[in-house]
């Protein structure tokens, strides 16, 4: 039975990490998009919202998603799709997206805000590293008093 309590946290700190990886990385390419220099106009395609929450009373949230279609510098038409874009976009309206030569498909229609966009990944990354913090915290104080016997634990 106390696996549970080294299971479960063990999960959550793995989802968890897994996030923070993927906030990152998501950083890093549209970073590499916003420095590469290579700007192209692309047509949205497609503009969308997704739904979530709303059971039982919790909250509704909602996400705005993009689909634009563009040509590189060397003809190649790539479509990518974004989430989180400006709400007056719609379908049809033309916008200026930023790629990197590399990895046009990781391409962002979003404005260079560097400063901003660092902000929100380390703030996402400590949030990340609190929770990983506590769930550590809580396997050492349940290793700690599970093996001193403590009768809060009632023999688990």
């Amino acid at each position: 039975m106390s696996v549970f309590f080294y299971a479960v946290p063990s999960l959550i700190m793995a989802l968890v990490l897994f996030m923070a990886a993927k906030v990152v990385r998501r950083s890093l390419e549209v970073r590499s998009a916003w420095s590469s220099g290579l700007t192209a106009e692309a047509r949205c395609l497609r503009s969308y919202t997704t739904v979530s929450g709303g059971g039982h009373d919790t909250s509704v949230s909602t996400t705005l998603h993009h689909v634009y279609e563009f040509m590189t510098r060397d003809g190649r038409a790539v479509r990518f799709e974004e989430s989180n874009g400006r709400p007056t976009v719609v379908e049809g309206d033309i916008v200026t997206v930023h790629y990197a030569a590399q990895n046009p498909e990781k391409a962002t229609a979003h404005a260079p805000s560097p400063v901003r966009a660092a902000v929100g990944t380390v703030v996402m990354v400590a949030f990340c590293g609190v929770i990983v913090a506590f769930c550590i915290g809580f396997m050492i104080t349940f290793h700690e008093m599970s093996a001193s016997g403590d009768a809060f634990f009632g023999g688990i």
